[in-house]
């Protein structure tokens, strides 16, 4: 068999049919569209629906939504602060330990078990971890958030002063 002698076979490709070619026969004068109106003269825009919001546009744009006072934890767990074997832990030395990333705010969470006291500054402790470091003799201390830039007033207190 050569390239030249490929082709479809027998009754798999059919002729689109052809209207509109005069009155005489089916498909001719109106062809097909019925008469008059806005669907017999061909102005319909594709996704019209008649004036109603077209759903392209109905359709949110962009999925989600970015809050952008987000906060974001670098999270850290008892075992993994146990096992650095230190009677003080703070987010520079969990950097320098190679624990955590630089520039990022620690949680310490409560997977493991604790051994000794260890005194441990971070952004925010669960509940568990802090049972858990004050139960084996140690402190926790809550560092304040780092925040960038202005934010925004509460919602209730925009026109107090007026």
């Amino acid at each position: 068999m050569r390239v030249d002698e490929l082709a479809p076979s027998k009754g798999a490709k059919k002729k689109a049919k052809r209207v509109g070619r005069g009155i005489g026969g089916k498909g001719g004068k109106t062809a097909g569209r019925g008469t008059k109106g806005q669907y017999a003269r061909n102005t319909v825009a594709r996704g019209f629906e008649g004036g109603q919001m077209p759903l392209k546009q109905r359709v949110p744009k962009l999925k989600g939504f970015n809050n952008p006072f987000r906060v974001e934890y670098y999270a850290v767990n008892l075992d993994s602060i146990d096992s650095l074997g230190l009677s003080e832990v703070t987010p520079e030395i969990l950097v320098k330990k190679g624990v955590a990333h630089k520039g990022t705010l620690i949680k310490v969470l409560g997977r493991g078990k604790i051994n000794s006291a260890v005194k441990v500054s971070a952004h925010a402790v669960s509940k568990s971890a802090t049972e858990a470091i004050t139960k084996a003799g140690g402190q926790v201390t809550i560092l304040a958030l780092p925040h960038k830039g202005v934010r925004p007033a509460a919602k209730g207190n925009q026109f107090t002063n007026r």
